[in-house]
């Protein structure tokens, strides 16, 4: 039915910048610098329909592999929500190998998403956070 992957082909590239359509924070993402992430990212994870190959559900991590790692981009198709898939995501990478021995992995998710991740084992963190962003021309 499904399948874990952890690289990426040439088509499933194309449906990842698909996915992101349905999310507000990766609209904008080129195909071009969706792959310059990708080639700068240390771990993929990605659920494909077994027989098509179809990308439906990705996530990827930045990692030290000692103290911290971030997750970043769960994201799933619409059509394949409510199915355990962001779920399945999540256990890959809280149970990989060399993530497992990591300290602290982190992410950052809207409120109203707190509840899903809190059930996995994470948990609200008490300090502060400061981020610096490159404006973006429009």
């Amino acid at each position: 039915m499904y399948k874990n992957i952890s690289i990426l082909t040439d088509v499933q590239v194309a449906q990842l910048q698909d996915l992101y359509q349905y999310a507000w924070w990766a609209k904008e993402r080129t195909l071009d610098d969706i792959w310059q992430m990708l080639n700068n990212t240390d771990y993929i994870f990605g659920i494909c329909e077994s027989d098509s190959k179809k990308l439906i559900a990705f996530a990827r991590v930045l990692s030290d592999r000692t103290y911290r790692a971030i997750v970043f981009d769960v994201v799933v198709a619409a059509d394949y929500r409510h199915q355990g898939l962001g779920s399945l995501l999540l256990e890959q990478i809280i149970s990989h190998p060399e993530l497992s021995k990591v300290e602290c992995i982190q992410l950052f998710c809207l409120t109203e998403m707190m509840p899903f991740y809190e059930k996995l084992g994470f948990v609200r963190a008490e300090q502060s956070l400061l981020v610096r962003q490159r404006l973006i021309p429009s």
